[in-house]
């Protein structure tokens, strides 16, 4: 088990594909989804993982992700989602992870960093918007059933 400590902002210009190391396309769907956990499959280029993530608590949360078979990630989507598939593109700049969303989500954007506690100071990209951390609307579960775009200023 770990602890994932996380911030969530969104991003109001495209300054981060100046300056990324890592690109990768994502498909996801979530199995389970309550408010105590969720139980997601992501499909990452050509690898899968299944994730077990507890309720978030600040911006604290236990988080348990382990590799499967892509064939059986593949059918568990196409089978046991209880959502719509989320896609979207993810930019890694530095610490910094940047979803641009594709689909019903296309124009969201959002940047996420992984801190070692919740007080640990940062630089903040003059790309990065508003803090919508504590936003349960820019949870990814909850992101997949929206019918409508969350405000994206």
């Amino acid at each position: 088990m770990a602890k994932e400590i996380e911030r969530k902002f969104l991003v109001t210009a495209t300054g981060y594909r100046d300056n990324y190391s890592n690109r990768t396309e994502i498909k996801q769907a979530y199995l389970s989804v309550t408010p105590e956990s969720t139980v997601r499959i992501r499909i990452r280029d050509n690898e899968a993982f299944i994730t077990v993530k507890s309720k978030t608590t600040g911006a604290t949360r236990e988080e348990w992700e382990y590799p499967i078979p892509l064939a059986d990630a593949m059918e568990m989507m196409g089978t046991c989602s209880v959502c719509p598939i989320i896609e979207k593109t993810r930019y890694v700049s530095g610490r910094w992870e940047i979803d641009e969303f594709h689909g019903a989500l296309n124009g969201l954007t959002l940047a996420e960093i992984e801190l070692t506690s919740e007080d640990e100071q940062f630089e903040r990209p003059k790309w990065l918007g508003r803090e919508v951390t504590d936003d349960n609307r820019y949870f990814n579960s909850v992101l997949a059933n929206a019918t409508e775009l969350p405000p994206i200023s």
